[in-house]
């Protein structure tokens, strides 16, 4: 394969290397990729996130694993063990489909051409959403987001944060406001991790001081990214996204949601049919409560299209 860098996965060497997300932002550390079953692991444990990144890893590590002279049912047995690795985000599954599972003239070949171009193109989709998306930015905006949607989780710049990122690089004096999003806290870690590197302006908050903030008038737009996208405008996120959109329906902010056509999932009436991955009790309960206290810990909600004022994707606009 050729060589690929990405802000959070590359390839070079012949080696495929993921910065370890679940050590940021104390510690840059890059994990080689050793096989596709060590690549379900990071996907599984977070270390690999983001659903456009974790579709591009996926099929990355499938090419990989072809070129280092996997056979043809050894690499189909494998996307199908990487296609179940997080229910939720159907990117993992449009990439491993599109790449292997579909594919009827399927090579080993095939493989690692199709893994690179479905790489350049999540890179030009970020791109082509971000100059969508930013026009939708106005100068002196405060803009408020939830969970990370940058660099760290696809190839390219990113979704709503590339949109964000775009309009700051266009010149607007913006400012944003970066929800904590417990109780991974990817936005706390993650977001202002990267906002730091790019020089944009923001504030971090607790998930429960959105609405205030709102009342307050501090907040004029709301970008959010997507894990999945059902056919009549419905949409899974990461956990807490509901809360932002109901609150910003309250008080008239507008509440875009910027994704690449990967995340859209044809075959999904509705959010209704969106599968929810619940994670582990511990990741709620952090040390902070009793051991054994129970615990309801989804990754993810739904939030239906009548909350939202746009969906931005790359070739246009929902």
């Amino acid at each position: 394969m050729k060589k690929m860098i990405s802000m959070g996965l590359r390839f070079e060497d012949a080696k495929l290397l993921v910065l370890d997300q679940t050590r940021l932002p104390h510690e840059e550390v890059w994990v080689d990729c050793r096989d596709c079953a060590h690549m379900a692991e990071l996907i599984k444990t977070l270390a690999v996130r983001g659903a456009p990144l974790i579709g591009v890893a996926a099929v990355l590590a499938l090419a990989h694993m072809a070129e280092k002279g996997a056979s043809k049912p050894e690499i189909i047995a494998a996307a199908k063990m990487l296609r179940m690795a997080r229910p939720t985000a159907v990117n993992l599954m449009n990439a491993i489909d599109q790449v292997v599972l579909d594919k009827p003239d399927l090579t080993t070949a095939s493989v690692i051409s199709d893994a690179e171009k479905f790489f350049q193109a999540d890179v030009l989709a970020c791109e082509a959403i971000a100059e969508r998306g930013a026009s939708f930015i106005s100068d002196g905006d405060h803009v408020l987001t939830h969970c990370n949607t940058g660099g760290l989780v696809t190839a390219g710049i990113g979704t709503a944060l590339g949109v964000i990122r775009r309009a700051f690089e266009q010149g607007k004096k913006i400012h944003v406001y970066v929800d904590e999003t417990r109780p991974l806290l990817q936005g706390a870690r993650l977001t202002t991790w990267e906002l730091q590197k790019l020089g944009i302006p923001f504030t971090l908050i607790c998930d429960n001081m959105a609405g205030f903030l709102m009342s307050q008038g501090k907040v004029q737009k709301v970008f959010v990214g997507s894990d999945r996208i059902a056919r009549n405008g419905d949409f899974a996120n990461k956990i807490g996204t509901y809360s932002v959109a109901v609150l910003a329906k309250f008080h008239g902010v507008p509440f875009y949601v910027a994704a690449p056509r990967t995340t859209f999932d044809e075959k999904c009436d509705s959010g209704a049919d969106i599968p929810i991955e619940e994670r582990h009790p511990d990741e709620v309960r952090a040390g902070k409560s009793p051991h054994q206290a129970p615990v309801w810990n989804p990754a993810f909600d739904v939030t239906p299209r009548k909350l939202i004022s746009g969906i931005v994707f790359e070739d246009g606009m929902l």
